[in-house]
């Protein structure tokens, strides 16, 4: 621990396109039951991040109230739990900056995202903040002395990044940052399309590769009928053999809070037919309920828009606060 402080767990999750059982699954399923009395949990809009790909204006902000509010129909506290959006916190621009020049090319360059898109469209055109949002992702979890931060298995390294640059300033200035380290879910960490069991379930991708939360029950069941299985018919969970039918499982498993060996021996004999009609039924019926709370608390915006300022005054006292410090450190006025 560091000063003495609480132990803060730091989560977010962009607000671009809709939200996926991906994102339900793999990050904000596990947040409602991770709120404790004795952690800090701190919860994020990276709206400035969603900026390296051009947004409409009232689509994004429609996005990140969207989010809000799904963060709360999850089950997230405003009085247990801090909420907070990017773009109301000026301290993580300013702390952005401040941390790009204890960042080297040679580390951004070999981050895989910015990698895997400059391969397909080419370096060059690509915008500057694709290149080194990294720094800033550094600055939204170092800004709270975050201890951990549950991410998806793609981001693990953004994280490694983060733990980087802090040592780097602590060794130069003195402790000033705590070292965070990623944490990700035993299960569901990564969610794989219904589509294409080799590529994680994107909101960005063909609509048959994803269930949005918002989506609706009859197409929820269309979806999970049409997904592809492998060539065997046993439904056994074995990623490397099986790769589509063990994603179903996953995604069967987190819906119906059981294990894969529990799903293996419900479905022992039985066919993928029923195995997938029964999996539409039980995400379509869970999502029903998820979307009658989430439109209680996006129908109205004056009272979303109130929890959050709150929550960004609170997180403004932190990030304040810490943004004080470096700049004292390093010398700035």
């Amino acid at each position: 621990m560091y000063n003495g402080h609480m132990k803060t767990v730091f989560s977010g999750l962009k607000p671009t396109g809709e939200m996926t059982i991906g994102n339900y699954i793999g990050a904000m399923k596990g947040w409602a039951t991770s709120q404790k009395e004795d952690v800090r949990s701190i919860f994020f809009v990276p709206n400035a991040h969603a900026l390296t790909v051009r947004q409409k204006p009232e689509e994004i902000r429609r996005r990140t109230l969207d989010l809000a509010a799904w963060l709360l129909t999850i089950g997230i506290d405003p009085n247990k739990s801090i909420i907070l959006i990017q773009s109301m916190v000026s301290a993580h621009s300013e702390l952005f900056w401040i941390l790009d020049n204890y960042a080297t090319m040679g580390e951004l360059n070999r981050m895989t995202q910015f990698k895997d898109k400059s391969k397909k469209l080419g370096a060059e055109g690509q915008v500057a903040g694709l290149f080194n949002y990294p720094v800033l992702m550094a600055a939204d979890i170092l800004l709270y002395d975050s201890d951990e931060v549950p991410v998806g298995e793609d981001q693990i390294q953004h994280v490694e990044l983060t733990r980087d640059i802090a040592n780097r300033f602590n060794n130069l200035y003195g402790k000033t940052f705590t070292i965070p380290k990623a944490t990700t879910p035993r299960i569901g960490a990564r969610i794989m399309g219904l589509d294409d069991p080799t590529v994680k379930m994107s909101k960005s991708d063909h609509p048959d590769s994803f269930v949005a939360l918002s989506e609706p029950a009859e197409s929820v069941i269309k979806k999970f009928k049409r997904a592809v299985t492998d060539s065997d018919t046993q439904i056994r969970y074995d990623k490397s053999t099986k790769p589509s039918v063990s994603n179903l499982i996953e995604i069967y498993c987190s819906f119906a809070d059981k294990t894969t060996a529990e799903v293996e021996k419900q479905y022992e004999g039985k066919g993928y037919g029923e195995f997938k009609q029964d999996l539409g039924e039980l995400v379509a019926d869970k999502l029903l309920v998820l979307q009658k709370e989430f439109h209680k608390y996006r129908d109205d915006e004056a009272e979303l828009l109130r929890i959050l300022a709150a929550g960004n005054l609170k997180a403004s006292e932190i990030a304040n606060k810490k943004v004080t410090e470096v700049k004292l450190k390093i010398g700035l006025l």
